[in-house]
């Protein structure tokens, strides 16, 4: 009933319901079986008695597409939890097992929650790590994108007050935009010049944080050839420290989860300048801890500094 009522058939997922670009068969196929995988996930969570019997399932899942499959259950269990106002029980438990190291795309997962839950359902923010709860708002804005894309995409609309946590609205549009740069890489059919187009569209202040989701989205999910990764970091220009940075992430995600695959690799060696583990080992030893730096989250010093590690090139710098 849950999954009825709260996440989409599979087929309100496919490229032609969508009206998505489609570049080529290929790509099509590739985004939508990570749609396929994602609600996979969801209905193992909310099928399962705990955590550890939906982790059973998921780790069945193809390699290349687990990552997302977590999401999904990430997503899952935070519905569940703000159904029963049970925190984030359930949610907690699936990070202390085998959740742990897909930690940042349940954190996504939470946020596609909260875009299909009431507001009053939604959890506290201080249940979540103060570094990580940024993912949450990523994860809002690309459902949104994703769903709502005439408004959220082709007419630009913008966040300006979410206010969760409270007192922070003005970053957390930002972190939503971040999540409307990954869902690009969808809207865009994996066609970077059909990406980036959309990405021009938006106000210029907007732009850094969108391409930082889209280099995230292309290294995570990828769908791309060499040849279009070199586009990719061409046509983001200036952008190209913050698409870096969204690439190193991705790259942390992958091998923080054991699921480094070749197209991963590649993104990094084009965007970041560098092997996917040296970029995934920028953003681990950047991150700060939970203090507040000044006016900006910890989060947002965090992607700085990752971005500050890449020259406007792509490079590491030395």
């Amino acid at each position: 009933m849950i999954r009825r009522i709260l996440v989409p058939d599979v087929k309100e997922t496919t490229v032609e319901k969508r009206g998505f670009w489609v570049k080529n068969a290929e790509s099509t196929e590739l985004l939508e079986t990570i749609g396929e995988f994602f609600l996979a996930g969801y209905a193992y969570a909310v099928e399962a008695r705990t955590p550890a019997a939906a982790e059973e399932r998921l780790e069945e899942i193809p390699a290349r597409f687990r990552g997302f499959a977590y999401e999904g259950a990430g997503m899952g269990f935070a519905v569940l939890d703000g159904l029963t106002f049970s925190g984030l029980r359930r949610v907690n438990a699936f990070l202390r097992g085998r959740g742990r190291v897909h930690n940042y795309m349940i954190y996504v997962g939470i946020g596609w929650a909260m875009a299909r839950l009431p507001r009053f359902m939604w959890p506290k923010s201080e249940l979540l790590d103060p570094v990580l709860l940024w993912l949450v708002h990523d994860g809002y804005g690309f459902h949104q994108a994703y769903f709502h894309t005439e408004r959220y995409v082709h007419r630009q609309f913008r966040e300006t007050s979410f206010s969760w946590p409270a007192g922070q609205e003005a970053y957390a549009a930002r972190a939503i935009d971040q999540g409307i740069g990954r869902a690009l890489w969808f809207v865009g059919g994996a066609d970077v010049n059909r990406v980036t187009t959309l990405a021009e569209r938006f106000p210029e202040e907007r732009r850094a944080d969108l391409y930082s989701g889209i280099g995230l989205a292309a290294t995570y999910a990828g769908g791309v050839s060499e040849a279009e990764l070199r586009l990719l970091r061409d046509r983001a220009g200036r952008y190209r420290p913050q698409l870096a940075q969204g690439s190193s992430f991705a790259a942390e995600a992958r091998i923080r989860a054991g699921l480094l695959f070749p197209h991963t690799e590649s993104a990094a060696q084009v965007i970041c300048g560098t092997t996917a583990e040296r970029a995934a080992q920028i953003a681990r030893e950047t991150r700060p801890d939970a203090a507040p730096s000044g006016r900006l989250p910890a989060y947002e010093t965090w992607r700085r500094r990752i971005a500050d590690t890449f020259v406007s090139h792509g490079g590491v710098t030395t």
